[in-house]
């Protein structure tokens, strides 16, 4: 009975979002006041593609690309970038950090709690700054982190 009426408010919240998509005219949320976890989503995105497109010239083999975008983004890797990254953000940009990193969801196996809130906050940063569009200073984040996991790869 639980299991069904999680699923009855599910069905129903998406075919409400699908109704809103449809809507001529509907503005688009207020950045500042969307779930750290929402914008963690869309700066997952934004990360993942600017990785996947920085690897294109390393090799024209779609498993060498996948391989190591998947290292790349993922959760230890963006701890470590993050954590490099944090003491040059801004007081609203830490504001954000603060927010993704104390957002509540499940930490997978594959990183620990730390290391999970520290890639939450930098993808809720991320999805921030490509939502506000801040494309100077987004691309700058993504450059450091970027570097940053390259480098911690190569001493593998």
């Amino acid at each position: 009975m639980e299991k069904t009426m999680k699923f009855e408010q599910y069905r129903m919240l998406k075919q409400h979002a699908l109704a809103a998509c449809q809507a001529a005219g509907v503005n688009f949320p207020d950045v500042r006041q969307l779930n750290p976890i929402l914008l963690a989503y869309i700066g997952d995105v934004v990360f993942s593609m600017y990785v996947r497109l920085r690897l294109l010239p390393v090799s024209g083999q779609v498993r060498i690309i996948h391989d190591l975008g998947a290292k790349m983004v993922s959760a230890v890797c963006q701890c470590q970038a993050m954590q490099l990254i944090e003491a040059s953000l801004s007081e609203e940009e830490t504001a954000v950090f603060r927010r993704g990193r104390n957002a509540k969801s499940i930490v997978p196996k594959s990183a620990t709690v730390h290391e999970y809130r520290m890639a939450t906050a930098f993808e809720a940063l991320v999805g921030w700054l490509f939502l506000q569009e801040r494309e100077e200073r987004l691309e700058e984040v993504l450059d450091q982190a970027f570097a940053v996991i390259s480098e911690m790869l190569n001493k593998k």
